[in-house]
């Protein structure tokens, strides 16, 4: 099967937002799937993602809304995860192939474990590296994940077509695929997602906290948007990937501290020379970055 036959005459996806409204748009595109059924918890929402033909119909139960798919993703906060995968293990068929999108790998096959028992083997836990600042139906896109990556965990129950069926759905839309063990996932995106995100949020908070709160943030431009910018994201969803990641991400936090200590000397001293040999290596590092000269 290559991506462009991946054929899911059902599939359901619990959590309309970003991430599960684009996956469900990224397989219609290409022509993936016949019909989309949809769960949420806002009603409003819903509307919108059927008025957008994100889905064909919508049910307020996740148990119900999995009865004859072939695929379900599970894309809400990651939080959630281990209540539903209880709740929809007693409806899967067979041949089900269960898929999440949660930032956070651990935690998640442990939850899924919990819920599916025996049934674990239709799990391939995944995680698409694409998100963005804007959540909720309406900022679904069909080729959000184009050119992006989509991490996959598998687990040692999981047989190789099944994997396979994984890839190729993700493939479907337009995404690269890479896989790591969980543990390896969660140690990496404490380090280049998750702290990325409680610096953000911690800047402005600082900021919005001050008594000048109103002269800061209305001198504030470019260099502050772009820093800040992924603390417009869902706060619900990063207090969930915080707290389940929380040992790897406090690793993380503890080195960046350090960081800032060892910056602090320089800065105190007057040392430019010092200052700009930190500055000259970070940009060099980040342009090579962003021409493509790291790959993992």
């Amino acid at each position: 099967m290559t991506a462009a036959s991946a054929r899911f005459d059902r599939v359901s996806v619990i959590g309309v937002g970003l991430i599960g409204g684009s996956f469900a748009l990224g397989l219609r595109a290409a022509g993936a799937c016949k019909n989309v059924v949809g769960v949420g918890r806002n009603p409003a929402n819903m509307r919108v993602a059927l008025e957008l033909g994100i889905v064909d119909s919508v049910e307020t139960d996740a148990g119900v809304a999995v009865r004859d798919a072939d695929l379900v993703l599970v894309a809400t906060p990651v939080a959630q995860f281990g209540e539903l995968f209880a709740s929809i293990v007693p409806n899967l068929g067979p041949s089900t192939l269960v898929m999440d999108a949660g930032s956070t790998k651990q935690d998640v096959v442990a939850a899924a474990r919990a819920a599916m028992g025996a049934r674990i083997a239709q799990f391939v836990p995944a995680h698409p590296i694409a998100g963005a600042e804007h959540s909720g139906a309406a900022a679904a896109k069909a080729d959000l994940f184009r050119g992006k990556r989509v991490v996959l965990a598998p687990l040692e129950e999981n047989p190789p077509e099944r994997v396979d069926a994984a890839a190729k759905a993700w493939e479907a839309c337009g995404a690269r695929i890479s896989r790591m063990t969980a543990a390896e996932h969660d140690a990496v995106f404490a380090a280049v997602s998750h702290l990325p995100h409680l610096l953000a949020y911690a800047l402005v908070h600082e900021f919005a906290g001050r008594p000048n709160a109103g002269q800061l943030f209305g001198y504030a431009a470019g260099g502050f948007r772009d820093f800040t910018r992924i603390a417009s994201s869902h706060p619900e969803m990063w207090r969930d990937i915080c707290v389940a990641n929380r040992e790897a991400l406090t690793g993380e936090l503890d080195r960046y501290i350090e960081k800032l200590r060892a910056l602090r000397a320089p800065l105190t001293a007057g040392d430019a020379p010092a200052l700009e040999k930190v500055f000259a290596e970070s940009r060099e590092a980040r342009n090579r970055w962003i021409a493509g000269g790291f790959e993992p």
